[in-house]
């Protein structure tokens, strides 16, 4: 397992993160366990894992252990919950968020956009909001889109199981969803997408929820039911939900473009 070697910053946000280079060259933004967020990092981790799976354009990312003789020797870090391992994702330089991009002329991996939508549907991800994607300029106005922070699936980062039995069906109101919509150039993509999360097999699902780890406190009833929702959730719910935004975001921000 690599091993840190410089603290860098906390950054900003309620997620406990901080800027830490590691051993293997790199920098990652690492989130610690804390109270009242109890559910953070197991969201990070299954999420990070299903959206790998999918091929969705998200940072690599591991579970590393801070060792305590590193925290106590960093303020920002030394009141931390000592308990091991945290949720660790590469850190990608020279990025903006879109609060930071007034005007997004073209995206470079625009057929990847498809995918990030469905996928928040699937895990319902309220908080897709322009600060949870990364804007990488790869040419002159033209960006690379990757999606960060996944705390918030399940509908919160302090869920019980008993949210995620009643987990909302209704579209998500993000205006970073119409944003990526706008740059999908065929709504078959949507469905695509959605075929692919139908063929997951289930032993897969469950693997990578059992890869949660113990110390992260989740129960095995909790890990169960995190289970059943996103099988309930693909089999009975995701293809109403495509459909509804296909119908109520996507046919209007393209029809309003063929208009002008």
């Amino acid at each position: 397992m690599i091993e840190p070697i410089a603290y860098r910053k906390k950054l900003e946000g309620k997620s406990n993160a901080h800027l830490i280079s590691f051993n293997d060259g790199k920098d990652y933004v690492v989130k610690y366990f804390q109270p009242g967020f109890e559910k953070t990092l197991p969201n990070e981790w299954v999420s990070y894992c299903l959206a790998r799976y999918l091929g969705l354009p998200i940072p690599f990312a591991r579970i590393v252990d801070i060792p305590q003789s590193f925290s106590s020797q960093v303020p920002e870090l030394a009141s931390m919950d000592s308990i091991p391992y945290q949720f660790a994702l590469t850190y990608i330089p020279d990025c903006l968020d879109g609060h930071q991009v007034l005007n997004i002329p073209k995206i470079t991996n625009s057929n990847e956009l498809a995918s990030i939508i469905v996928f928040d549907y699937w895990l319902y991800n309220s908080d897709r909001t322009r600060k949870n994607i990364l804007l990488q300029e790869e040419e002159e106005n033209a960006f690379r889109l990757w999606a960060i922070d996944h705390a918030e699936v399940f509908g919160t980062y302090n869920w019980q199981s008993k949210d995620l039995e009643q987990l909302p069906a209704g579209l998500i109101e993000s205006a970073t969803h119409q944003i990526m919509a706008s740059f999908i150039e065929d709504e078959d993509q949507l469905f695509e997408q959605l075929d692919v999360i139908q063929t997951i097999p289930i032993f897969l699902i469950e693997e990578m929820v059992s890869m949660v780890p113990d110390e992260w406190m989740v129960t095995k009833e909790e890990k169960k039911t995190m289970v059943h929702s996103l099988l309930i959730r693909r089999k009975k719910v995701l293809q109403d939900l495509i459909q509804k935004f296909v119908n109520k975001v996507y046919r209007p921000i393209h029809d309003n473009e063929h208009s002008l």
